[in-house]
């Protein structure tokens, strides 16, 4: 099949360019454009986060923290050092200060709630707590479309989601088990999760009891409002991916939402998945549902990352006694990064505006890959491949995409110190990888900071 941008209106279509491609520089000269403040805290807080009893022991460090210090001396030294770096603030005007802190840069925002379920806990697994987190996902879709008025590089507006912040752990084991048995049942397809959403009808299925049926109905009802609230408001929704032993069950609710919400006269695919590289089976599943999607007719969106759950996963199967699911080694994850980003990638160029990747990598030969594939195929630097870092990380690369007119998106969680402070811990305890890959980072920091404190080669940041 001929890449379909030739037939696009002007202002998506794009082909090589005439001087041919040009590799970014990754080596942090675009540091400039920040303050030497900013430099000395993003150096101080990644050296703090690559230390691993800090890591492993963040939340009883926290607690004697408070006890020691008190709430607010304990509270100010967050707010001036890892929650600075890593949330964008707690109230919206404080979100929106940070996000036109980051569109002044070319950058642009990915809004999460931060929510932790806690499965033991009858506060945070109740009806009540996945009402209140409605809520919030709720106003997170309308805040992300309200930072559009803010004066900075347009494009699509994106959110996260978090699924099990709105359907119970629980339950998606459940479906999961059920999804999983040879010849499950078609009770359970996407076209009839989506019909039970749009209708609100009741649904009844036979795996589940008369309670979970009820909870599979509310978390059907939650996720339809957020969606079609996000459609209202021109917000995408890309779906967080999470564990192994809770995945089908998502893919599931996704796909429903999808066959809802991703459909030709939509506009593109509103809700996205997430697909995690150091899974054995990512390529291939991948590859079936970009096929299935075409097949379908449906808009297609994905996130693509190397997954953030390697130790938990491994320890998972040889409790079980099962196959491990993950690629044997670090070298293995990136051979399958390579082949999911081409795949998409490939995908894009065929599908045009119907297939939307995010490359969501702090990986910088990904990022070249990436550009450099983007260039051969004639993708639009601002067109359906976008990417994505963590706020606080990895700027040196965000950064450099942005100058160079690439869509890059920033993900920022926001709240109160003890709504985001957990979450911060636990990310990083799911993210050790990402943090000790952070040397090359810290190193870039030192270089830069050097350079001003001794006066070489100084550059007033813009």
């Amino acid at each position: 099949m001929e890449p379909v941008w030739n037939s696009l209106p002007l202002s998506l279509s794009a082909g090589p360019s005439t001087g041919g491609w040009q590799a970014l520089n990754f080596d942090g000269g675009a540091f400039h454009l920040k303050g030497t403040g900013e430099l000395t805290r993003a150096l101080l807080v990644l050296r703090l986060c690559a230390w691993p009893p800090l890591v492993t022991h963040g939340l009883a460090l926290q607690a004697w923290s408070q006890r020691l210090l008190g709430s607010r001396l304990s509270g100010a030294l967050l707010r001036a050092s890892v929650y600075g770096q890593f949330v964008a603030g707690e109230t919206a005007e404080e979100v929106r200060g940070c996000v036109r802190q980051l569109q002044a840069l070319g950058l642009r925002p990915l809004l999460a709630v931060p929510t932790e379920e806690e499965p033991d806990s009858a506060v945070k697994t109740g009806e009540a707590w996945y009402e209140g987190n409605l809520s919030a996902m709720l106003r997170c879709v309308d805040l992300s479309r309200g930072l559009l008025e803010t004066p900075g590089p347009t494009g699509n507006i994106l959110m996260q989601l978090k699924v099990t912040a709105l359907t119970s752990t629980r339950l998606c084991k459940e479906l999961t088990t059920w999804i999983r048995r040879p010849g499950a049942s078609l009770e359970l397809s996407p076209e009839r999760l989506a019909e039970a959403m749009d209708s609100g009808q009741d649904l009844q299925v036979s795996c589940l009891n008369a309670e979970q049926n009820r909870h599979l109905q509310a978390s059907l009802g939650r996720l339809h409002r957020v969606v079609q609230h996000a459609r209202a408001q021109h917000v995408r929704l890309l779906v967080d991916a999470e564990y192994t032993f809770l995945n089908p069950a998502l893919s599931l609710l996704v796909d429903a939402l999808a066959v809802r919400w991703n459909s030709p006269g939509e506009g593109g695919p509103w809700v996205w998945n997430t697909y995690q590289a150091y899974l054995q089976d990512t390529h291939e599943r991948l590859r079936l549902a970009a096929e299935a999607a075409d097949r379908a007719g449906l808009a297609f969106g994905v996130k693509l990352v190397r997954g953030a759950y390697l130790d938990k996963e491994r320890a998972t199967a040889r409790h079980q006694g099962t196959e491990d699911p993950t690629q044997p080694d670090y070298e293995a994850t990136n051979r399958s990064y390579s082949r999911c980003l081409e795949l998409m990638l490939t995908h894009v160029s065929h599908r045009g505006p119907m297939c939307h990747l995010m490359v969501a990598s702090h990986n910088e030969e990904s990022v070249l890959q990436a550009t450099k594939r983007m260039w051969e195929l004639g993708i639009p630097l601002d067109g359906p491949v976008c990417f994505g870092q963590l706020l606080g990380m990895c700027d040196h690369v965000s950064l450099a995409l942005g100058q160079a007119g690439y869509a890059v998106y920033k993900s920022i969680p926001y709240g109160s110190l003890e709504e985001v402070i957990p979450y911060l811990i636990r990310r990083a305890q799911e993210n050790r990888s990402v943090l000790h890959g952070a040397r090359r980072e810290q190193k870039l920091l030192s270089q830069e900071l050097r350079r001003r404190l001794l006066g070489r080669g100084l550059r007033a940041p813009h």
